[in-house]
């Protein structure tokens, strides 16, 4: 049987969506065709594939899929930088006792900052240990005595370098070597050359001080004596003046203080004493000389 018009059109149309669906791999159910005309009225396309189950039993859940994560930036390991180490101890150059031509120097040095009044001897006594003393005080170093590093570089960055002059006050000229008698015992040990009075124990010299001497008419007596008799305050009987710190040696000839020569220098000259113009230094030597020690007069 022949079978036209729109039945004929219709069965034509679900043909091709039969076809259609075998190629998109649907299936035609046969309860979706048309019970008059024999024709499917609803295609089912198959359906997404259900995702595979996971976590707990009877649950399902979509696993995200993983992040890109930028790695945290890597930061050098910075080694600790070790203490540094304490810094040395200053080095003690010179202390009591030293003597040379650097410790000459020290004292001129010390002179010129006004710490030392005493001409430099180039040896290392209670005066220059008191200089070095006050001077380090004042600076806020520690207070030895002892000239160490620090203390020399400071004294070195307010000084100049001492002219000979200024090393060798008393005409420029090293002192000579003490006289021989006065390597033992307790001694002043006076040099007329040098104008100088060393107060020595057992070969050390302890003080120097510039003294001044008597005249052409009335000399100081030379050799050796002893320290017969001491007076702080003593007025000369013959000239009626004063002899503070009186040590007498050799009849009325003494080792005393003099204000004359404290003004006038050397442009004057004494009866036979031995003059010293350095008050301070001369009270420190008559607290410390004793009745009977020697007395050594040479030149």
């Amino acid at each position: 049987m022949r079978i036209t018009g729109r039945p004929a059109a219709l069965l034509a149309s679900a043909a091709a969506v039969t076809a259609l669906a075998a190629l998109a791999g649907c299936t035609v159910q046969p309860q979706d065709t048309d019970a008059k005309h024999g024709l499917p009225v609803r295609v089912q396309l198959p359906s997404s594939p259900a995702p595979a189950p996971t976590g707990t039993a009877g649950t399902t859940s979509a696993t995200p899929p993983p992040r890109a994560t930028t790695p945290a930036p890597v930061t050098p390991a910075v080694p600790a930088t070790p203490p540094a180490p304490p810094a040395p101890p200053p080095r003690v150059l010179w202390a009591h006792g030293s003597s040379g031509p650097a410790v000459r120097e020290l004292q001129a040095r010390l002179r010129q900052v006004g710490w030392l009044s005493a001409t430099p001897t180039g040896t290392y006594g209670p005066q220059t240990v008191r200089a070095v003393l006050g001077f380090q005080g004042k600076r806020g170093l520690p207070a030895t005595g002892r000239l160490d590093t620090v203390t020399w570089q400071r004294l070195l960055a307010m000084t100049h370098r001492p002219t000979r002059w200024e090393l060798y006050p008393m005409g420029g000229q090293p002192a000579a070597a003490p006289d021989a008698r006065c390597t033992t015992g307790r001694v002043l040990c006076i040099d007329k050359a040098s104008r100088t009075l060393r107060w020595m124990i057992d070969g050390h010299t302890l003080d120097t001080l510039s003294v001044r001497f008597g005249t052409q008419y009335t000399p100081t007596r030379e050799g050796v004596f002893k320290v017969y008799w001491k007076s702080r305050h003593h007025v000369s009987t013959l000239y009626h003046s004063p002899m503070p710190y009186a040590m007498f040696f050799s009849g009325g000839q003494a080792v005393h203080y003099s204000a004359d020569f404290a003004a006038r220098g050397y442009a004057g000259g004494s009866h036979g004493c031995v003059n010293v113009r350095d008050e301070a230094a001369i009270a420190r030597l008559f607290a410390q000389v004793r009745v009977g020690d020697k007395v050594v007069v040479s030149r």
